[in-house]
């Protein structure tokens, strides 16, 4: 088989997707297919909220990164049919006749059948949710007059956040920030309420204990609320109800975000492929799907042995993965041996408000304002493309990457 004939289908332009495509530039004919017509670097998402960072810089336009050779497709995949070798999209378009597919689709948010949730939270996990977000707590403090006493203040300005994964703690500490920092802009009495609300027994239960110290740390001087050992039942427009020991508590609240897992992508919940009981793709270690060797899985939709338990779900795994997957593809399409890797953890940078971060690197963490300078380096150098990099580091570096005040909307900027 030749590599200049064959051609490649990708599906999902995330982390595996997109890495995915750039490696296998120039392979043969590429085409990457993405329901978004942007790349998103999901773990800068809490720095677009609030305003460190700029769209452009952690979502380019996947036609400015992509390889003219590759052909681009936004649309959404509705039926894959293996045996068959073919891609139906929801335009009514289809796509036959693949030497390979890579299949890097991604999860989706997971409400957990909670009732209202899926209606009345926020998601958290794209562009236009962190935009609806932002908007959403402009417009809640916008409702505030100056005068109103501290503990109705205090009611009108509650926001919960579910989930107290790396997600959920990097994303209540950045509000906390945010609201607080508004209420001194605008003279505004008492101040906000952020909860940040977990059924486990401890928040980022994925990490070792030496980072959640400066995790827990944060979470204090940010003045989140955390609730361990609780349950979200109930989400309404304006109010949360959780359980803790067997008693419901309701409160009044301006917006609950969730970011309480994910699940599995609906697309692959219907393929007829061997799975866990969790529903992730079963992949040998060379990332290939057993009964269709040339289809290849991974990121958030494949469970892969040989990878640190910790990076299971994260974007650095299916960062980690794209390469292997690129590698592969070429070696199956010329005939070559495919190769495996063990897959270790490359270290965590988890952003804690808007002053600090911690970072583990080298089985050692800090904190404070050095480690979020050093958690900007860190994803610099995880940007897609040299050239975008190069942009991205620019202007961080020149321009500066303070937060965004969350001005009243007639005057923002």
């Amino acid at each position: 088989m030749s590599n200049k004939a064959a051609h490649t289908v990708i599906i999902g332009g995330g982390f595996g997707g997109l890495f995915t495509a750039l490696d296998l530039a120039g392979s043969g004919d590429v085409t990457l297919i993405s329901d978004q017509d942007h790349f998103l670097f999901t773990p800068m998402l809490y720095e677009y909220l609030s305003g460190e960072v700029e769209e452009w810089h952690i979502a380019p336009n996947h036609k400015e990164l992509l390889d003219e050779s590759t052909n681009f497709i936004r649309d959404d995949v509705t039926d894959m049919d293996l045996d068959a070798r073919s891609i139906t999209l929801k335009s009514g378009r289809k796509i036959s006749e693949y030497d390979a597919l890579v299949v890097a689709v991604g999860g989706v948010t997971n409400f957990a059948g909670v009732e209202g949730a899926a209606e009345f939270s926020f998601p958290f996990r794209k562009i236009a949710h962190a935009d609806s977000l932002r908007l959403r707590m402009v417009e809640a403090l916008d409702q505030v007059p100056p005068d109103l006493p501290p503990q109705d203040t205090q009611r009108a300005l509650t926001f919960a956040v579910v989930g107290a994964g790396a997600s959920g703690v990097e994303l209540s500490t950045k509000m906390a920030d945010l609201l607080r920092d508004a209420f001194k802009r605008r003279a505004l009495r008492g101040e906000p309420r952020v909860l940040v609300i977990e059924m486990g027994d401890k928040v980022v239960p994925g990490m070792g204990g030496e980072i959640r110290e400066f995790v827990e740390d944060a979470l204090r001087e940010s003045r989140v609320e955390v609730h361990t050992l609780t349950r979200v039942v109930r989400v309404t427009a304006k109010s949360l109800t959780f359980e803790h020991n067997g008693g419901l508590t309701e409160i009044e609240t301006a917006a609950v975000v969730w970011a309480g897992g994910v699940r599995m992508n609906p697309l692959i919940e219907e393929l007829k492929v061997e799975k866990t009981n969790r529903g992730l793709i079963l992949v040998e270690p060379t990332l290939q799907i057993p009964a269709h060797k040339n289809v290849f899985a991974l990121g958030d939709v494949a469970f892969y042995k040989d990878a640190t338990p910790t990076l299971a779900g994260t974007a650095q795994l299916a960062f980690q993965e794209a390469s292997l997957v690129a590698r592969n593809v070429k070696a199956f399409l010329s005939g070559a041996e495919l190769q495996t890797k063990h897959f270790e953890e490359l270290g965590e940078a988890v952003s804690l408000g808007t002053e600090r971060a911690a970072v583990l690197a080298g089985g050692k963490a800090f904190g404070g304002p050095l480690a979020r300078q050093a958690r900007f380096a860190l994803y610099t150098s995880r940007l897609p493309t040299w050239h975008h990099r190069l942009r991205v580091g620019a202007s961080w570096f020149f321009e500066g990457t303070s937060p965004r005040p969350l001005l009243p909307l007639g005057i923002q900027r």
